[in-house]
């Protein structure tokens, strides 16, 4: 079995396929009344569990006075809830409570049709996908952050 070619503008179908993701994310959002950086808010929370807005700060790339400002939305839409830090009282602990209604119903198009994408693939090529979300995701967190110091 050959090993198909790199295409000659693979960098271009590189951006154009994140260009696709972000608009996504983005059109997500605003289907669910939310702005962007909430949304992806919201996934770290999800993903990686309750955390201190310090550490929402810093996964999202905001300052502090942001921060707390997308705290205060997402407290107020019932999304999240500030909890005292069981570790000390004097911090404050932002944990997910709830996803937008409208998420799954707005990604469920987007969902359906990679899944019939990825139903093409054999379980050996699955395997190198996945493996690279994977990897391409240490490496991105680990640039944003050299990029952020």
């Amino acid at each position: 079995m050959s090993t198909p070619a790199m295409p000659a503008d693979a960098s271009a179908v590189y951006r154009r396929y994140l260009s696709a993701v972000m608009f996504h994310g983005h059109a997500s959002a605003r289907a669910c009344d939310l702005g962007a950086t909430d949304l992806y808010a919201l996934n770290i929370l999800e993903l990686s569990g309750a955390m201190t807005p310090g550490e929402l700060a810093t996964r999202t790339g905001l300052t502090t006075g942001p921060t707390t400002r997308l705290i205060d939305r997402l407290e107020q839409a019932g999304y999240v809830r500030r909890v005292p830090d069981p570790g000390d009282r004097r911090k404050v602990i932002v944990e997910p409570v709830a996803s937008p209604a409208a998420l799954d119903q707005a990604v469920a198009p987007a969902r359906q049709r990679i899944g019939e994408i990825l139903a093409g693939y054999s379980p050996e090529q699955l395997a190198v996908l996945f493996d690279y979300f994977a990897r391409a995701t240490e490496a991105y967190q680990a640039t944003a952050e050299q990029l952020r110091d």
